[in-house]
């Protein structure tokens, strides 16, 4: 029995690139664990320099040269910074602050709106369970002000180091455009010279990480923005707060625009209730959430991303138990780099592939 695992093992790591490729993989999984809150504005500047290194691909193929296009590119990621400090966060915090404030009255209505209920259909449910539903959900709205308060509290605490985030962040997306080639030509220089399989593997992971960040920002932007042009039109409240977790529920997939219908219907029944403005709502996101999965997913991703949806959410759920956000978005590209590495790992072969050298 020993021996059998021994020859597997020995099968299994026989090639010393493997074994080099395993180790630097187990490394940065390491550093981004340990050192998790000290790399995340690298993070974040890696995911916006992929971002903004495709809008410079797509300005050279128009014949622009390369300085102009790092200048483009760049002052337009600034005019997004400034719209989105000066305009939307604004404006969905105005929301948010409101919401917190409408919360008792919102818990009163709703409990008005149970009780409706109750007299309307008295054989659904008991006295006793009803009492127990309004009760339950009037202490679920209560810890959840509570929450928004000590959130609010602990974020005004970090508001140094989102400033400095904000220095560091722009600075380090401008010099991995400007150096890229040097940056990697760098870090390749630490690995052998030999390395078919790496290279196989960081082409690959490479484009569908490019294109799945991209692709998945796009979306957020336009399902996000489809949304809240929606929910303003039909007179929505918090439409701008709803339309942004409307937007964020994408990086999700499957599992978040199931948990996001939960605020969107709570706040349109409680505002309308049973009227034809609340169908029409829900019909009209309806159509936003099939148009999303339907239409922009396969436009945007197309074949980037071929996996079975069981290893999606498994990913999800895994990754994003260790890195929170980072992991939930990020799990898709992770899954693709393990499935690429099975793909490209090397087998030792059995005597039923081996050669036929008699013939």
């Amino acid at each position: 029995m020993f021996s059998v695992f021994t020859k597997w093992l020995d099968s299994l790591f026989a090639d010393e690139e493997a074994i080099l490729l395993l180790l630097i993989i187990a490394g940065a999984l390491a550093l981004i664990v340990g050192l998790s809150h000290i790399l995340a504005p690298v993070i974040t500047s890696v995911v916006l320099a992929y971002l903004l290194d495709g809008l410079i691909v797509k300005l050279r193929a128009w014949r622009v040269p390369a300085g102009p296009a790092l200048v483009i590119a760049f002052s337009l990621f600034l005019a997004a910074c400034a719209a989105l400090t000066l305009v939307i966060m604004p404006m969905v915090w105005k929301q948010a602050v409101s919401l917190f404030q409408e919360l008792p009255h919102m818990v009163g209505k709703g409990q008005l709106l149970l009780t409706e209920l109750h007299q309307r259909y008295p054989e659904l449910i008991t006295e006793e369970q009803f009492h127990s539903v309004v009760s339950s959900v009037a202490s679920e709205l209560t810890g959840l002000g509570q929450l928004l308060l000590s959130f609010s509290l602990s974020n005004l605490l970090n508001i140094v180091a989102l400033s400095v985030y904000a220095v560091l962040v722009p600075i380090l997306i401008f010099f991995m455009l400007k150096d890229k080639r040097m940056l990697l030509g760098w870090f390749a220089g630490f690995l052998p010279e030999n390395r078919p399989m790496m290279r196989r593997i960081w082409e690959e992971m490479d484009e569908q990480v490019a294109n799945y960040i991209r692709g998945k920002v796009i979306e957020i932007v336009v399902v996000g923005g489809v949304t809240f042009i929606a929910f303003s039109i039909m007179g929505l409240n918090y439409a701008a707060l709803l339309a942004l977790l409307v937007g964020l529920s994408v990086l999700i997939p499957y599992i978040g625009a199931a948990v996001v219908t939960v605020p969107v219907t709570i706040i349109a029944y409680l505002q309308w209730g049973p009227t034809s403005e609340f169908i029409w709502l829900f019909v009209v996101y309806a159509i936003i959430q099939a148009l999303d999965g339907n239409i922009l997913v396969p436009l945007l991703f197309s074949e980037a991303v071929n996996l079975h949806p069981v290893a999606i959410i498994l990913a999800v759920l895994f990754f994003g138990s260790f890195w929170g956000l980072w992991g939930v978005f990020f799990a898709i590209p992770l899954a693709t780099l393990v499935k690429a590495l099975i793909n490209a790992w090397p087998r030792a072969k059995t005597p039923c592939e081996s050669p036929n050298l008699s013939s």
